[in-house]
Formats: C-alpha cells, sequence, structure tokens
C-alpha cells in the first residue's frame, strides 16, 4: 500500500491466508476424492494412530479444532468411502472410535504428500520447512492458537472494526 496508506489488519492476512490455503489443499486432494477438511481429519488420525492411538471422535475433534458434529460428519462420509471405520468404544458406549482402512491409510499417505508439497511451496519465501524463519512464523501461529477468543470480551479499543477489514479505521 503507497503513500504511506495504512496496511491490511493482521485478521485480514490471517484470513486470507487461511483461505489460500484452503482452496490449495482442497484442490490438491480433490483427484484423491477428499476435501480440505477430510484431509485434516484423516491426516490427523494417521500421526495418531501411528503413535498408537485409537481416538475418539471428541478427541479428534480437540485435536483438529472442528465442531465435534461436524467431524461426526465427515467420518460418516469417510466411513461411506471405505476410508475410515467406525466402531464403538468398549470403555464408553457413547463414545465412537476411529480408525483408517488400509485404503485410509494408502489414500491419506498420498494426501500427505500432496500437501506437503504445497507446505513446501507456502514456506519457501521464509527459507523453507526447516528455516529459521518458518521457525518463529510456527511459534508465532501457536502463540495466537493458544489465545481463548471470546465474543464481546475487552479488547483493545484502538483499532476500531472486526480485523477482517483490509485497511484499517481512519
Amino acid at each position: 500500500m503507497s503513500n504511506g496508506a495504512p496496511g491490511p489488519t493482521p485478521g485480514f492476512l490471517v484470513w486470507r491466508l487461511a483461505n489460500k490455503w484452503r482452496v490449495a489443499v482442497d484442490r490438491a486432494v480433490a483427484p484423491l476424492g477428499l476435501t480440505h477438511a477430510q484431509y485434516s481429519l484423516v491426516a490427523s488420525l494417521y500421526g495418531m494412530q501411528r503413535d498408537g492411538e485409537r481416538p475418539s471422535q471428541r478427541r479428534l475433534a480437540d485435536h483438529t479444532g472442528l465442531e465435534a458434529l461436524y467431524v461426526s460428519k465427515l467420518a460418516r462420509a469417510l466411513e461411506s468411502a471405505g476410508l475410515i471405520e467406525r466402531t464403538r468404544d468398549p470403555r464408553d458406549p457413547r463414545a465412537v472410535q476411529l480408525s483408517l482402512t488400509e485404503r485410509g491409510r494408502a489414500v491419506t499417505r498420498e494426501a500427505i504428500t500432496v500437501v506437503q508439497q504445497l507446505l513446501h511451496q507456502l514456506l519457501e519465501p521464509l527459507g523453507g520447512l526447516d528455516g529459521p524463519r518458518t521457525e518463529a512464523f510456527t511459534d508465532e501461529l501457536k502463540t495466537l492458537l493458544d489465545v481463548p477468543l471470546t465474543p464481546g470480551a475487552p479488547h483493545d479499543a484502538t483499532a476500531p472494526g472486526d480485523g477482517i477489514t483490509q485497511r484499517r479505521a481512519p
């Protein structure tokens, strides 16, 4: 933005980057029959299973940051596609455990490879996946993700607006 005009707000930039990433991942995993949200679920499940865990839908929802009801909907669609199995937890009959099928593991491995290529492209300007700027960027993202956001909570009133506008208020 030239001539001393204020630039985009951090909220706008986070929104733009999140949308850019979602669209890119959606396009990349579509040939595998997945959406970005489904990929997030199966890739997380893949990592959790690799670590010996058989998570419940609730645990997977907490891990991904997705709403439990949405995870349930995604899980049913992935089960219909033959990528995951949903079984009752023997310790808690109200809970549903999720696991990847053999086909689900194969599709997920392929999807992870495709998304890793996108991630390398995205982080190239910061020095790549292992660069110090990427590490600092990751630390900053973790800090922001740890901040609880509560509508109506007190905030600094110096920059009015919803945080999703392109220009700061004068």
